[in-house]
């Protein structure tokens, strides 16, 4: 039997999250190395499966097969595409940056009657995140995909509330109750996204008989499976409601705001840079490849919730008064432009929202890590805290506003490259809705240039004169995303080339071809 490198690649950071946990409490420092060796180690398992796999090759590949719970046709499936290998590269890439940037994060500290957790527990939990994120990824049994995709959020339930940011207006306690209520509300919408799930699952079980893509591929072809028209569009409903409310969909979104703004900077760029990604993957993977007909037959109004989404989330990102709140808003605009190609259907549509899922979480990681380190220094999220950042800290606004141009989209930088595909694929098939779509660059540009304007321009404030710039550490956290930024931004076609090939089968499976152009190129 070959190396199992998908199980392998999930089970390390499982494995190393036990091992963090039970680290003895005097010995913090070497639980952090622990963690970070343990995320390296997986990085070097992603980069083995990137290398492995075969663009030109089977559908799934690096496959896994095992009986699990044979009386209800559960198996322990597994097997990556090129959307998944894309997405646990990206995951594996950027937890050793999170663990990095949260090295101190979870520190024991006494403030008044009240104790942070230990530090081994808020890496063990990072880590456990990311070996059921890395799963989902590769998971070909729905069931199997299922059980992980709802068994992260306990994990992120107790990063966000027992592991919140310090920085508070109104103290400790205020922030203590913040934080509660954040890391509640964001597990009761998912679990109840996941609820409505599960009897879309046991659903797909009654009709189908497994719970196996490749078997209800194969069924499908050879025709010995066949859905009511009703039935799977009930089915769809079900599967696409819990992964918006994950990806999110407005107005399935106002979770995202508040565990952000609660959460430190690190486990923001957890949520919204990882976690929520598995979201637009399984509308991929699941809805589009099993619902095909009811996919086409919801697509009119999921493009106008993502146009919604991608007006609404950027008007109020203009607004926000608090900078990670800002950058929450800003990435549902984003996950608007992400949904609006998928569901575009087209080639160059679907392409550009599996390179945006990727150069989101570059960017969103950039820029939400440095904003974390200027709120550590200063103590305060409030942007009208800041002020004349950038002469006393250069590096540190050069690298925020490289994160933020990236968030813009700004031509050279890799978000661009997605971002126009998106359009481009848009517009040829629903030229009203790529349009109007549009105007969430100019918000963007609105945003993002205002939020630097008031934190790093203008008269030094006497609050922040004395700011250190980014230290070694801080340093080794961000320039290999900046530097990714701009290598996808110029020379994105090492992700298209994988991607791409998985983007035609889907396209298969919806049974859609590109448009044809209305005027055809002279001869």
């Amino acid at each position: 039997m070959s190396f199992p490198l998908l199980t392998t690649t999930a089970v390390l950071p499982a494995v190393g999250a036990v091992a963090t946990a039970a680290v003895p409490a005097a010995r913090r420092t070497a639980a952090k190395w622990l963690a970070l060796l343990v995320s390296l180690a997986t990085l070097a398992l992603a980069i083995a499966v990137v290398v492995r796999f075969d663009p030109g090759g089977a559908r799934y590949q690096l496959t896994e097969s095992h009986a699990w719970i044979s009386a209800f046709g559960v198996r322990y499936e597994l097997g990556v595409d090129g959307i998944g290998v894309a997405l646990i590269a990206l995951t594996a890439l950027l937890i050793p940056f999170v663990i990095l940037a949260g090295w101190h994060d979870a520190d024991p500290l006494e403030t008044g009657s009240r104790r942070w957790r230990p530090t081994q527990g808020f890496f063990a939990l990072i880590l456990a995140v990311e070996a059921m994120v890395i799963i989902s990824f590769e998971a070909t049994d729905v069931f199997l995909f299922y059980i992980f995709f709802e068994a992260m959020l306990i994990p992120m339930y107790f990063l966000i509330g027992g592991f919140g940011d310090r920085a508070h207006e109104h103290g400790e306690e205020a922030a203590s109750t913040q934080r509660s209520y954040a890391a509640v509300k964001f597990l009761l919408y998912n679990l109840a996204g996941g609820l409505i799930m599960l009897a879309a699952v046991i659903g797909l079980y009654v009709v189908a008989g497994t719970f196996s893509l490749s078997e209800i591929a194969q069924a499908r072809a050879d025709g010995s499976l066949h859905m009511a028209t009703s039935t799977e569009r009930w089915l769809f409903l079900g599967f696409f409601f819990a992964f918006a409310v994950k990806a999110p969909l407005w107005p399935l979104h106002t979770w995202l705001p508040n565990a952000m703004g609660e959460a430190t900077a690190p486990v923001a760029v957890l949520i919204t840079a990882v976690v929520d990604k598995v979201g637009t993957f399984a509308m991929l993977r699941f809805c589009l490849q099993l619902y095909p007909e009811a996919s086409k037959w919801a697509t009119p109004v999921i493009l106008v919730l993502a146009l919604i989404s991608i007006l609404y989330g950027a008007l109020l990102a203009v607004g926000q008064r608090d900078i990670k709140r800002l950058v929450a808003y800003a990435s549902i605009s984003h996950f608007g432009f992400i949904i609006l190609g998928i569901f575009a259907m087209t080639s160059q549509g679907q392409s550009g929202a599996t390179l945006y899922m990727v150069n989101h979480g570059i960017s969103t990681a950039a820029l939400l890590l440095v904003a974390g380190f200027l709120i550590s220094r200063r103590g305060s999220r409030l942007i009208a805290d800041y002020g004349g950042v950038q002469k006393v800290a250069p590096v540190l606004a050069g690298t925020f506003l490289i994160g933020g141009l990236a968030t813009l989209s700004l031509p050279g930088l890799a978000p661009f490259v997605s971002e126009f595909l998106v359009l481009v694929g848009t517009f040829t098939r629903h030229p009203a809705i790529g349009i109007i779509a549009t105007f969430g660059i100019v918000l963007a540009a609105l945003y993002t240039l205002v939020l630097y304007q008031r934190t790093m321009t203008g008269p030094v404030k006497p609050e922040v004169s004395a700011m250190p710039d980014l230290r070694v550490r801080e340093l080794v956290v961000v320039a290999p995303l900046i530097v990714l930024l701009i290598f996808l931004g110029v020379y994105p076609k090492p992700v298209a080339d994988i991607v791409n090939p998985a983007v035609k089968q889907t396209m298969s499976d919806v049974h859609q071809t590109d448009p044809k152009p209305e005027v055809e190129a002279a001869k």
